[in-house]
Parts: C-alpha cells; sequence; structure tokens
C-alpha cells in the first residue's frame, strides 16, 4: 500500500492497485463511529456507444440503461439486497450520475461482512427478463415523478439546450420509451464492459485499521475470476456553440423561472489534472466574485427585485462536459437573464473582481471545504471523481491556496463568450 500523508488537513490515506486493476482506498478516521464504503464504477447515462468487451465494433444501448442497471443490481435470485444490508445492521444506497455509477453502505459494526456484501452484490449481476419487464413500471413512475418537479424539469431544459445532439440531452433515467427497449442481455452487455474492476474504485472511511481492511479486500477479491482487462472505447458527438438559443416551457407555477446556460467545450479545457483542478475552482471563484451574495452586483439586483433568495448559479465540469449554469425565480425573468449575461460579458472590468475580494472568498471557500471534511459521506462521494489523474478531494487546499487573480481571468476568458450563452424560461400558464 502507497501511504499518502496530507499535513495541512491532517489526513492520512492509503491506495493500492489490485492485481485485478481495482484502486482502492482507505482512509481511517479516529472517533468516528460510522464507517463508510463506497464501490464506484467509471460509467454513467452519458456512455450509451461504445465497443463492448470482447469485441470490435461499436454499439448504441438504449438512454436509461447505467441508471437501470444500478437498480438492477440490488435484486439477486435470493432477494433485495437492500433487506440483508438491513439485517446486518446497515444503510444502502446508490446513485447514478452521468458519468459514474456509485454504491454504498455505512454502518458501525459488522464492517468486514458489510463491506464484502458491498463487493459480492455488485460484482455478481442477476438479471432475467420477468425482472427487468417488472423495474420498467417502477423506474416508469420515477421518471413520472421528476416531471412534475420545476426545478430539474428547468436543468434538464437547459442541458437540453446546451447539447441538442448529445446524451446530456436526454435525462440519467432515459425515458419512458428508451426504457422500455432495454433487454437482460443490454444489461449484461453493459455490466460486463463498464463493472471490470480496472474501471472502478473502493473507498472504505471511517475508524478502521488500514492493513485489516486491505487484507479482507485482497481476500475477497483473490476468490473471484474477471475477464482480462480491456480499454473502454466510447464515442461521443464533437461538440462545438452550436446551440438553441432561446426556448421556453408554460407550467402550473406561481411565478416565472429563468435561466442562463454558458456551454464550454471539452477541447479548450487544460490536459494536466492539476491545472483542470486549479480551471474548475477558478471559474467557481469568478462567478462567486461577480454573482456571490455578498457582490455588490447581486446586492443590487436583489434591491431592484429582479432575484431574490432563490438565485443560485454552478459551474459543471466532468470528463465530457463544461458548462455553467444561472437560475431564479423572478417577476422579470428576461431582466434577470439580460443582467447576468451583460454582468458575465464585463467580467475582465467589473470592480468586484480584484485581488482584495478574491483573497477573501478563496477564505471562505476553504472555510467551507474544511468542515465538509467532518462528513464521512462527503468525503466518499467526492472520491467518485475520476478526471483529476491521482488528484484527490484532499489536494483541494493545495490547488485554491495556489489560485491568482490571473488564473481567474484566463478561465473566464475561455468560458465566456456571448455566442456560448443559452436561456430557458418556465412561465405560468396563465401568463401566456
Amino acid at each position: 500500500m502507497r501511504k499518502i500523508t496530507y499535513e495541512q488537513i491532517n489526513e492520512t490515506l492509503y491506495t493500492e492497485v489490485l492485481d485485478n486493476g481495482l484502486t482502492v482506498y482507505l482512509l481511517p478516521k479516529a472517533g468516528y463511529h460510522k464507517t463508510y464504503g463506497l464501490f464506484s464504477t467509471n460509467y454513467g447515462s452519458l456512455d450509451n456507444t461504445f465497443v463492448p468487451i470482447g469485441q470490435t465494433d461499436f454499439v448504441t444501448v438504449p438512454d436509461g440503461i447505467a441508471h437501470f442497471l444500478e437498480h438492477k443490481l440490488f435484486e439477486k435470485e435470493a432477494g433485495d439486497v437492500f433487506q440483508v444490508f438491513g439485517k446486518q445492521g446497515a444503510s444502502a444506497n446508490a446513485f447514478t450520475s452521468f458519468t459514474k455509477t456509485s454504491y454504498l453502505f455505512s454502518a458501525t459494526d459488522q464492517i468486514r461482512l458489510n463491506l464484502e456484501t458491498l463487493l459480492d452484490f455488485v460484482q455478481e449481476p442477476y438479471f432475467t427478463k420477468e425482472s427487468v419487464d417488472k423495474e420498467k413500471g417502477i423506474i416508469g413512475q420515477e421518471i413520472g415523478m421528476y416531471q412534475d418537479d420545476p426545478y430539474f424539469l428547468q436543468f434538464s431544459g437547459l442541458l437540453a439546450q446546451m447539447y441538442p445532439n448529445h446524451p446530456l440531452a436526454v435525462d440519467i433515467l432515459g425515458t419512458v420509451e428508451t426504457i422500455d427497449k432495454i433487454t437482460a442481455e443490454d444489461l449484461y452487455l453493459c455490466y460486463r464492459t463498464f463493472y471490470q474492476p480496472s474501471n472502478m474504485k473502493l473507498l472504505v472511511v471511517g475508524n478502521i485499521d488500514p492493513d485489516e481492511v486491505m487484507s479482507w479486500i485482497k481476500a475477497n477479491q483473490g476468490k473471484k475470476e474477471f475477464p482480462k482487462a480491456t480499454p473502454i472505447q466510447r464515442k461521443f458527438p464533437q461538440e462545438n456553440l452550436s446551440l438553441v438559443k432561446e426556448a421556453s416551457r408554460k407550467l402550473p407555477l406561481s411565478r416565472s423561472k429563468g435561466a442562463l446556460g454558458v456551454k464550454g467545450l471539452i477541447q479548450d479545457l487544460p490536459k494536466e489534472p492539476g491545472e483542470l483542478l486549479r480551471f474548475r475552482y477558478s471559474l467557481n471563484l469568478l462567478f462567486a466574485l461577480l454573482l456571490g451574495n455578498t457582490s455588490s452586483n447581486y446586492l443590487r439586483l436583489y434591491d431592484e427585485g429582479v432575484i431574490d433568495d432563490s438565485f443560485g448559479f454552478e459551474y459543471d465540469l466532468d470528463r465530457e462536459f463544461s458548462f455553467g449554469a444561472f437560475f431564479g425565480d423572478s417577476d422579470r425573468p428576461e431582466a434577470m437573464i439580460q443582467e447576468i449575461q451583460t454582468i458575465l460579458l464585463n467580467f475582465a472590468t467589473d470592480s468586484e473582481v480584484n485581488e482584495a475580494n478574491l483573497t477573501l472568498l478563496k477564505k471562505k471557500m476553504l472555510g467551507k471545504y474544511f468542515q465538509s471534511l467532518n462528513s464521512l459521506e462527503y468525503i466518499a462521494n467526492q472520491f467518485t471523481q475520476s478526471i483529476f489523474g491521482d488528484l484527490t478531494v484532499f489536494d483541494v487546499p493545495d490547488v485554491i491556496d495556489s489560485i491568482t487573480l490571473a488564473d481567474v481571468l484566463a478561465a473566464g476568458k475561455t468560458l465566456i463568450k456571448e455566442e456560448a450563452f443559452c436561456t430557458y424560461y418556465l412561465y405560468p400558464e396563465e401568463e401566456i
């Protein structure tokens, strides 16, 4: 095992790549009662066109299959894995994102038993036509629930505008029509390709002995046979700044909602993992400088009634996308979006973007970061990130500390272009 010490945050991480290709991280946290185990694969809803393991040609599978597969792995011939964890005093969960699928448990005792249950159920698929057909109705209901959520509809509508020819335009769950096409054979095809150990990570964090836990993991993995590790070939559309500039929709709302998307291009991003992480935090800092709730821009728009407490923003960066999103409720949504566009386009000369404000925001960002480290669940979830090479969540303080005003301005110049903007509005039905 390799031992990595992070002196600034007083953490020690142990890591090893096993013979089968699985990357293991162990993080002892003395004084904690709960232990988390998280098993994650670098496979999400975007990965629908790929070369299956053992084949040579690309295939395309139905949208929503990664999330469908996540659901089905919990169902075995002997019963529901959730019940197994419950009997062992643990709680379990799973989630699928655009690029990852993760399975986790938390427990205060029987850690070895629960860890082995986690490894075994993820690595032993069981799909039948009958169980797959049954699941279609369950996931169809889940899809229907999201169609009643205006915040979800706002975000998904904006993504569809920014990425009209990309898998990002389709929700992680897929649609009722696409999941109806999924077969047990499709699930096995995706499973064998993306759930190979070399495409996966395991993290155990809590009051653990690293040597003992690693011995458990090696004993478990040593009893199993896996196909030879194969590099995964994925295919995605070549992206450009061709997007749907404006769209809207009517819903039963009490107030209008506006959203502004700023589409970035993967080919414009830094290639080195450390610089990529710096770019991500530089843009987060720039957005906070321009429109954070202590900025003069925010306070002015708030005082004028253009925005309210619902206003927010984010910058998302992963292996296949880069975009900023600004959103909020407003009685004047068009005015809100126009103001945000103007502020963004003039970021380089905005009086808020200065050394003093940057220093304050970096301290605020670091404060939130250090506070987050008290949550084992936060640490576990952050380890699902894989686009930053060997860097982990524990490298974040050094990256934030190193960011300069020049970094912030350079990141803004890369992302913020008028041709990269698109707007999406949700209006109350009676107003149109």
